[in-house]
C-alpha cells in the first residue's frame, strides 16, 4: 500500500521540535500499544538524541495485555523506560509525574548543586497522529486544554500546559513518516486508524488485519461473526463478514469495501476484543503475517 502523506504542518513540526529541545528536560514518546514499533517515527531517535525519554504505550485497554508485556520487555532491553497507559480512562497516567521526576533527577541535582532556583520539569510529548496525545494532556491537566478527536492530525500548534508547580508540558503536532517505505507499517497504521480513511484502501487493509487475526486470534473472528468454523483464506473470511453484515449489492454479490469498512470499525472500537497488530517477532520475519504478496 503506497501511502505518502507529509502535510506541510508536519514538516514544520519537526523543525519546531528540534528548536524547542534545548528547553526540554524529559521527552515523552507516545505510542499505540497495538503497534508500538509501527507507531514510532523513525526520526525520533535522531531528533531526541540523548534527552531522558519515557515511552508510553497508550490505548493499552485495546491491546492484548500479554503482548504488551512482550513489548515492555523488548524496550527495556534497549534501556528505554516504558509504561502502558490508557489516556481516556486514566489507567497508569497517575504514575507519569513520579517517573518524569526520576528521569529528570540528574538535571534537578545539578541545578541544586549550582544553587539555581528550583523550577518545573519541562516535558515534551511526541507522537504520530491519532495516538492520543491530546487526551493524555487533558488527563494530566485535569481539564480540557487540548483539542481531541478520533481523526488524525487534530493538533496543529504548540502550547505549554502547566500542571501545578512541578511539571510543564509542551504539546507538539504529531510527526508522521514522510514516506512509508515498509508496506507492513502502512497497513498496521491504517488498520489502527492512524491514517485518514480517505487515503486507504479499506479492502486491502481489512485483508491484512483479517490474516493477522486468523493467525493469532481465530476465536475472536468465529465468536464475533457467529461462524461454526474459520474459513480457509482471508478473502472468504471477508465474504463471510459481508454476508453476516448484509453488505450486498445487486445480484447478491458482496460489497467488499463496505464489509471491510465495517470490519475495521469493529477492530478499532474493540468489538473484536483486545487485539495487538504486531509482535516483536514480526519484525524478524521475512514474510510477516498479513503481507499481501505472501498470502493472496
Amino acid at each position: 500500500m503506497a501511502i505518502q502523506w507529509f502535510p506541510g504542518h508536519m514538516a514544520k513540526a519537526r523543525r519546531q521540535v528540534t528548536e524547542k529541545l534545548k528547553q526540554i528536560d524529559v521527552v515523552i514518546e507516545l505510542l499505540d500499544s497495538r503497534l508500538p514499533l509501527s507507531s514510532r517515527n523513525p526520526m525520533i531517535d535522531e531528533i531526541v538524541s540523548d534527552k531522558p525519554r519515557l515511552l508510553l504505550l497508550n490505548k493499552a485497554d485495546l491491546a492484548d495485555e500479554k503482548v504488551t508485556e512482550e513489548w515492555v520487555r523488548y524496550f527495556r532491553e534497549q534501556n528505554l523506560r516504558t509504561l502502558p497507559i490508557d489516556a481516556l480512562s486514566g489507567k497508569g497516567v497517575n504514575r507519569l509525574p513520579e517517573v518524569c521526576r526520576e528521569l529528570a533527577a540528574d538535571m534537578l541535582a545539578k541545578r541544586a548543586e549550582r544553587g539555581m532556583q528550583a523550577r518545573a520539569i519541562r516535558i515534551m510529548i511526541l507522537g504520530i497522529p491519532n495516538v492520543g496525545k491530546s487526551s493524555l494532556i487533558n488527563r494530566l491537566a485535569k481539564r480540557a486544554v487540548a483539542q481531541t478527536g478520533d481523526r488524525p492530525a487534530v493538533t496543529k500548534a504548540q502550547q505549554w500546559v502547566k500542571m501545578g508547580d512541578t511539571l510543564e508540558l509542551l504539546d507538539t503536532p504529531g510527526i508522521l513518516w514522510p514516506k512509508f517505505e515498509d508496506q507492513m507499517v502502512g497497513l498496521r497504521l491504517a488498520a489502527s486508524g492512524a491514517i485518514k480513511d480517505e487515503l486507504i484502501d479499506f479492502t486491502e487493509v481489512a485483508l491484512f488485519a483479517i490474516s493477522y487475526m486468523m493467525h493469532y486470534y481465530p476465536e475472536r473472528l468465529t465468536e464475533r461473526f457467529k461462524l461454526k468454523e474459520l474459513p480457509q483464506d482471508r478473502v472468504t473470511m471477508l465474504e463471510e463478514i459481508g454476508k453476516k453484515r448484509g453488505c450486498l449489492i445487486s445480484g447478491g454479490e458482496i460489497d467488499y469495501d463496505k464489509a471491510a469498512e465495517l470490519f475495521l470499525r469493529d477492530l478499532r472500537s474493540g468489538k473484536l476484543g483486545t487485539v495487538t497488530l504486531e509482535r516483536p517477532i514480526d519484525w524478524e520475519m521475512e514474510e510477516p503475517i498479513g503481507k499481501p504478496q505472501a498470502l493472496i
